[in-house]
């Protein structure tokens, strides 16, 4: 396996590891005495025994945070179709006006909230047990996609260093070097959607340009009109960057093609 791939599945490993305990530390976080007792009574009587296991948990409101973000990160690179479902889970709905069970997250419980109605408590820390039980979920779901083929290692092989080469893309744009900015991007999207192509078996010539490529892919009904117009879209200012020498391409349209690619090689597979 290659030493990327290595270092992703490392990363997958640790952030599983870290979960574990991120469960437990959560359950004691929410029903603390309770949570003691039952882990007193999983030791039976071994008083020393159930206190070393509870003072190794982490506590949950300093570490959850870390490891939100790296495994959010992530989810990002190899799995972006559940990045939303995970953000879901943690960030408080955009709107909500009341809080109630159905729509507690684990941004709430992190606040220490608790919401009652008559004396009654409606949702608390406990409300959003099942949330980070599902992010686990989530994140365990990835574990296929080390071993399910050489197409998924060649993917994130390529994944790191397209995103090296738009590095490369992004400081020179920065000293002002637009045609050579935006060169570089255009490369790395014919590479992407060359990638793309052959991962779903879509036929091409040897010399394909974005253009190719892209009606290629919507005609194998790879993706919709809305991605090709996107796609068309970036290749129309790489052709500013690469061939038209009578028009200067501006900042705001090679860091727009700059962006676009990003977006691309991580949302089309």
């Amino acid at each position: 396996m290659s030493s990327t791939a290595d270092r992703y599945k490392a990363d997958y490993q640790a952030l599983m590891k870290r979960a574990e305990l991120l469960q437990q530390a959560f359950l004691h976080y929410a029903y603390d005495e309770e949570y003691e007792d039952a882990i007193r009574e999983r030791f039976k009587g071994k008083k020393k025994e159930a206190q070393a296991y509870l003072d190794s948990l982490p506590n949950f409101r300093k570490s959850y945070q870390a490891w939100y973000s790296e495994a959010l990160s992530l989810l990002k690179q190899l799995l972006p179709d559940r990045v939303n479902d995970f953000v879901r889970l943690y960030e408080k709905p955009k709107g909500r006006k009341d809080i109630s069970y159905e729509n507690y997250r684990i941004e709430d419980a992190l606040q220490g909230l608790t919401i009652r109605r008559v004396g009654d408590v409606i949702a608390d820390s406990k409300s959003a047990v099942t949330h980070l039980n599902q992010q686990v979920a989530i994140l365990a779901s990835l574990e296929n996609r080390f071993d399910s083929s050489l197409y998924d290692i060649k993917q994130l092989v390529q994944a790191d260093l397209l995103d090296s080469e738009l590095d490369a893309a992004r400081e020179l744009l920065k000293h002002k070097f637009h045609r050579a900015a935006g060169a570089i991007s255009g490369v790395v999207l014919e590479k992407h959607l060359q990638q793309v192509c052959d991962s779903h078996n879509v036929k091409v010539g040897k010399k394909a340009t974005i253009a190719n490529l892209n009606d290629a892919l919507k005609d194998a009904a790879v993706i919709g009109t809305p991605e090709w117009r996107f796609h068309q879209h970036l290749g129309d200012i790489r052709n500013l960057c690469d061939h038209n020498k009578d028009k200067e391409p501006t900042n705001d349209q090679v860091s727009d093609l700059i962006d676009g690619v990003a977006k691309v090689t991580k949302t089309l597979f």
